[in-house]
């Protein structure tokens, strides 16, 4: 890519990435749950609105794209558009064959954590082509009202993916593979994401793999995609049993310290007198909490 082209990329993304950014604090005018009209109604409410997270999600995925198209974009002869399913699933569409996108997760913070999930290879952003926005949302009074955005995370999909391999990837305990080269399929066949695998043999069986990879260096733990480190994880494989680990890159577990620093941030925000972590683990879906709400 010429530096033009790769500067034009950095632009689109970053006037996105700022219009989204933009939207902190706004209340979102998708859906509008009632107010209870007493409280047991409105206990019920504080069981089952979570239930709204995958509807709501989705309606705020398609607002944000219809946001940044507000936005002139002449300038680069495009516009965005929502891919679903696709990976990023928001995309700049233009002329050019590397697209600009932007990949968005929303998090309802009374979830237990952000159970999205990030597992596209460090490869698939060689050209530093895509950001990941995570947007916390929750009901405008907790429990009804329309949904209001209460915080955003952005960065570049490749710093998550790097993240996620250094704190998974510690072998022969844990081991993180990259897709196989699929790049001569058609695109709907191709494979971007990488997979974990945990060690499942003996204690006398994990020292005899200890040794095996500490005879590959001093870089024998560092991750790497280089096919040359990558068939030295697969010796293992075929050697030692292992499984593989359904709860791998969750979002909440990669570990990368300013979505962890937007974690603890959202946590702790303020609403009605109390945190949201307090909110959520009990106050709710307690009487006080909930005679609370219904005073708004």
């Amino acid at each position: 890519m010429t530096l033009t082209y790769s500067n034009a990329i950095q632009e689109i993304l970053q006037v996105a990435s700022d219009k989204i950014l933009e939207l902190k604090g706004r209340v979102i005018d998708v859906v509008d749950v009632a107010k209870p009209p007493d409280f047991e109604y409105a206990r019920h409410l504080s069981l089952v609105v979570s239930k709204l997270s995958p509807l709501i999600g989705n309606m705020i995925e398609f607002a944000i794209v219809s946001e940044l198209n507000r936005n002139d974009w002449s300038r680069f002869n495009g516009k965005w558009d929502r891919q679903d399913p696709g990976f990023p699933d928001t995309i700049f569409q233009w002329d050019k064959e590397v697209k600009p996108g932007i990949e968005v997760k929303t998090w309802f913070p009374f979830a237990t954590e952000i159970t999205a999930r990030f597992k596209d290879s460090q490869l698939h952003f060689a050209n530093n082509q895509t950001n990941v926005a995570i947007v916390a949302w929750m009901p405008e009074y907790l429990i009804y009202g329309k949904p209001r955005i209460m915080d955003i995370f952005i960065d570049t999909a490749k710093s998550l993916a790097v993240a996620r391999d250094e704190h998974y990837h510690n072998p022969p305990d844990y081991l993180v593979f990259e897709p196989e080269d699929t790049t001569r399929r058609t695109s709907n066949l191709q494979q971007t994401n990488t997979n974990g695998y945990k060690f499942q043999g003996s204690s006398k069986d994990l020292k005899k793999a200890e040794s095996e990879v500490l005879s590959w260096g001093r870089n024998a733990k560092t991750y790497s995609v280089s096919p040359t480190y990558q068939r030295k994880l697969k010796s293992l494989l075929g050697k030692y049993s292992y499984r593989l680990d359904t709860n791998f890159a969750k979002m909440d577990r990669i570990e990368h310290p300013g979505l962890e620093e937007f974690k603890t941030r959202v946590l702790q925000s303020e609403f009605f007198g109390s945190n949201v972590e307090g909110w959520g683990k009990g106050l709710i879906r307690s009487e006080e909490g909930i005679n609370r709400l219904l005073r708004l």
